[in-house]
């Protein structure tokens, strides 16, 4: 490579082209090693090792001995860190370099340069990471961002101040765009226009083999050392390069205070990576160089500086030595891409590049997936864009395994005639991949999702120390339905809490306090208060304290809809929710919403899909039982639960992961919380008898949380006692559990052992001053005459009571009961435990039937159900609208009679609505 000339010294030897400081002799003089050689030559005049060591020792040491000596300590120098960073400096034709702990390590300790008031010109396309940092000292250190597009200079020119701009932050190729700015031609305009101005590059894509910025007019360059110099991603490492002295006191001082100077073990690391940082990046973006033809060839639209139709490739030709080993192409549909990134083998999925295995990312998706994605949209970041990191790996072997992606994905197809593939068009024929299922389509079509609510029949608020509680699903279920809109709004319409409904405009929802968690990935253990206290200001601030279950509600809904969001294009909708269980009485209703809302937004995002249901066995509707069969796998169960309890710890704070598991599976479980030294988890309880049960809604507010809490505050003052009963209602819930499993044990002693359990369950409650006198008002009144056995359930505090009802209870009786409870002012349901799970109605045409139903009331005592709904007031224009070509009626057929059908009907209404698919 022909070298640059240092245009500081005209007429000297560019300073990464010096000899080594052995001396000359006069009779022939000493050639300027070429960079390869400087590479692997590792040496320091000034540091001569003792033995003569021939690869820099690890000098693995806090401390040094003695006084005034050139190391004290290893966090102001090390003797490694030092050969390290002499290193760095002699390639990177820099008079100073500095070694941290990683790239955005070393992007933070330039930027503390900084202060308030200060501005900054950036690009438009920039690291992840990058953009996240600067919005950080935009919001907290008071400096003004200006993002540009850097491939234009005279883009620059409107936001150059003489003494407000205090920096300029490159990156030239981008990431992951590729696009090149002229940092020569920068420089110089900035510093006539603004002499105090300091020109930063951030070099990652090249490292100082193919381009030193340094020699274009830069005044700091740093790496994300991990990338290129490293070259085996077996270390983080950032370094910083600099020629001017004022600066470098600057940064030392920094790295000394803040102490992320690299550790002796990363420094001999990166210095052994350095060795062959010429020989790796040649092999690399020659490999690049095939790649990207290979694509182009193909007709996709490709970003490689190499390519002779990239708008950058003079500039990017007379700054650098060579193109690099990053390069993007796009495919014009999102899910395209990803089933492209997704079918490979030789190529990993992963963040970063610069290491001598290939990856493949989705930047949108991965290492720029901070970046909101109104802004990506803005700086035209496409959401199907495709980076390839290239590695040193044979070109036949990396061609042959995307080439299998592109064919299995159907990108391309073998055109016969030329024997040789073509990308399919467009317009072309649809392929498995590109084609848009109506199903895949998720955001785009009505989905009508119910989930069972629950009692727990013995171990609450224990649970939360460790012991087995037994829960199941009750007959009652909460409803959501998602209706697709056309004007850019997400609504949601409690209809059971005050008929609460509001919108929001999508794009004023907090973007910028979002970190989604991408497909596959669990959500962390903490919720993300940044996202919690971001929607709550900027959100949810119109809600009223008197509306505290709808905050709630809302809350849950949308930290569920913007996390699962992967940052494309949002899914627009209506979320509306409907319940036939009483809410906050106790019976999981929360939970229930909690599946219901975190099923809608997994199917909205296209996060979980749903497979053809079974055959019917005849035109009628699968019983509850579905006749043996599950339509809903266990792996789309499990993601709804998972999900399920992100809601429910937004509700509650600190759930047990019962109520939104019996919502999701049905049936009954036993559940141990894990933590407490005893086999954790949950665990179905096969053979469960089918139960009758009275519940009785109080009426009476509960605080969980401040319940659960009281009993907290009770083992701490109490523990002997509150042990005591701990270890009691342990052993009933394991009596409980045997007797619910046991096939030979007769239905009268079940039902018998059951009622004993419950009596005795309910006194431990009542000792651990979670009953209230309504609760036992109600147990009173089941008790006497009728001798019923009465709990409270959940959490108590009021809520709600179960009263086992035996097989030969008269309906008379029950009649009479009920007419009692209601009296007193308690609201009374009749239903049956261990049905269905969460349950999704079919999306495919041939079980969708949207046709009216003729409606009856159950007849005779049946179900008691909750009083009538009225008919729900009618919705103004803004809340139903014609939101496009499209009629509002093609678009929400279920939503106005799911809106105006009574509490009563609502289950008959939409079982007739066609096949369910439950779990």
């Amino acid at each position: 490579m022909a070298p640059s000339i240092d245009p500081r010294a005209p007429g000297k030897l560019p300073m990464h082209d010096l000899p080594t400081p052995e001396p000359e002799s006069p009779l022939r003089p000493r050639k300027p090693y070429r960079f390869s050689t400087l590479c692997a030559t590792v040496e320091n005049p000034e540091m001569k090792d003792q033995y003569g060591s021939s690869s820099v020792p690890i000098y693995q040491t806090a401390t040094f001995k003695g006084v005034h000596g050139e190391y004290d300590y290893s966090r102001s120098g090390n003797p490694t860190r030092s050969h390290l960073e002499h290193h760095i400096a002699k390639i990177s034709s820099a008079a100073h370099a500095f070694t941290v702990s990683s790239g955005m390590a070393a992007l933070d300790v330039i930027l503390r340069l900084l202060k308030p008031g200060d501005e900054i010109i950036a690009g438009d396309d920039l690291y992840g990471g990058t953009n996240r940092l600067l919005t950080y000292i935009r919001t907290h250190v008071g400096v003004t961002i200006h993002h540009v597009d850097t491939t234009n200079p005279e883009s620059l020119h409107p936001y150059i101040h003489p003494t407000k701009t205090a920096m300029v932050l490159l990156e030239s190729p981008t990431n992951p765009l590729l696009k090149i700015a002229d940092i020569a031609a920068i420089s110089k305009d900035v510093k006539e226009r603004a002499p105090d101005a300091i020109i930063v590059v951030d070099n990652t894509m090249m490292s100082p083999y193919l381009q030193r910025p340094l020699e274009h007019g830069a005044d700091i360059v740093y790496d994300s050392a991990t990338k290129y110099l490293s070259g085996h991603h077996d270390l983080m490492a950032g370094a910083v390069t600099c020629n001017r002295d004022d600066l470098a006191q600057k940064l030392a001082f920094t790295i000394n205070s803040v102490g992320n100077a690299l550790t002796p073990i990363d420094s001999f690391l990166l210095l052994r990576g350095i060795k062959t940082l010429a020989l790796r990046m040649d092999r690399q973006q020659t490999n690049a160089q095939v790649v990207a033809e290979y694509l182009s060839s193909l007709g996709f639209p490709v970003h490689y500086p190499g390519l002779a139709d990239h708008p950058g490739r003079d500039i990017h030709s007379r700054i650098a030595d060579g193109n690099g080993a990053v390069l993007s192409f796009e495919t014009g549909d999102k899910d395209l891409s990803e089933k492209i990134v997704g079918g490979t083998r030789l190529w990993g999925i992963s963040v970063s590049f610069g290491c001598v295995n290939s990856l493949i990312s989705m930047p949108c998706v991965m290492s720029h997936a901070s970046i909101d994605p109104a802004t990506r949209a803005a700086r035209g970041l496409p959401e199907d864009l495709i980076r390839l990191c290239v590695g040193i790996e044979d070109p036949h072997d990396l061609l042959d395994d995307l080439e299998r992606a592109l064919v299995e994905a159907g990108a391309i197809t073998l055109n016969a005639s030329q024997n040789k593939y073509d990308r399919v068009p467009d317009d072309g024929p649809l392929t498995l991949a590109v084609q848009k299922l109506h199903l895949n389509g998720a955001e785009e079509m009505e989905w009508l999702i119910s989930a069972p609510g629950k009692i727990i029949l013995f171990g609450e608020h224990a649970v939360v120390h460790g012991v087995t509680a037994i829960a199941a699903s009750v007959d009652l279920r909460c409803y959501g339905l998602t209706t697709p809109r056309r004007d850019n709004k997400l609504s949601i319409h409690l209809q059971d809490i005050d008929n609460f409904y509001h919108e929001w405009d999508v794009n004023s929802l907090p973007w910028d306090a979002v970190t989604p968690v991408a497909p596959g990935d669990e959500h962390p253990e903490h919720l993300d208060e940044r996202l919690v206290d971001a929607l709550n200001k900027r959100a949810l601030d119109m809600i009223s304290e008197e509306q505290k279950a709808a905050h709630g509600a809302c809350l849950a809904f949308l930290y569920l809809y913007m996390i699962l969001n992967k940052n494309e294009d949002h899914p627009i909708f209506s979320f509306t929710a409907r319940s036939t269980l009483p809410v906050g009485a106790g019976l999981g209703s929360s939970a229930s919403y909690s599946v219901c809302a975190a099923t809608a937004s997994l199917l909205a995002h296209r996060r979980i899909t749903l497979p053809l249901p079974p055959v019917p066995s005849s035109s009628e509707h699968l019983h509850v039982s579905h006749q043996g069969r599950r339509a809903i796998s266990p792996a789309t169960a499990e993601e709804v639960n998972r999900w399920a309890f992100v809601a429910e710890k937004i509700l509650h704070g600190n759930p047990s992961g019962v109520d939104n598991s019996v919502a999701v599976f049905g049936g009954a479980l036993a559940y141990t919380r894990p933590g407490f030294g005893k086999k954790s988890g949950m665990e179905g309880i096969q053979g469960f008898k089918s139960l009758k049960f009275l519940l009785t809604n109080s009426k009476v507010p509960r605080d969980t949380k401040k319940l659960v809490a009281g009993v907290g505050e009770k083992k701490e003052n109490e523990p002997e006692l509150v042990n005591g009963i701990l270890e009691s209602i342990q052993s009933i819930s394991d009596e409980a559990r045997r007797a619910l499993a046991d096939p030979e044990l007769p239905r009268d002693s079940l039902l018998s052992a059951l009622s004993a359990l419950m009596n005795e369950n309910h006194q431990h409650l009542v000792t651990l001053g979670v009953s209230h006198p309504s609760l036992e008002n109600i147990k009173e009144k089941t008790a006497v005459p009728h001798g019923l056995s009465t709990k409270l359930t959940g959490a108590g505090g009021g809520g709600c009571a179960v009263t086992l009802i035996p097989d030969d209870f008269k309906n008379e009786q029950l009649q009479d009961l009920i007419n009692t409870l209601i009296r007193e002012n308690f609201q009374p349901y009749l239903t049956s435990v261990g049905g269905s799970g969460l349950g999704i109605l079919s999306p495919y045409p041939e079980h969708r039937n949207h046709g009216s139903r003729t409606l009856h009331a159950p007849e005779g005592l049946g179900q008691v159900t909750p009083p009538d709904t009225p008919t729900a007031r009618e919705l103004s224009p803004g809340e139903i609208v014609d939101r496009s070509e499209k009629s509002s009626s093609d678009l929400d057929p279920l939503r106005a009679p799911f809106l105006s059908t009574t509490v009563a009907e609502l289950p008959s209404w939409a079982s007739g609505l066609g096949r369910w698919m439950y779990v």
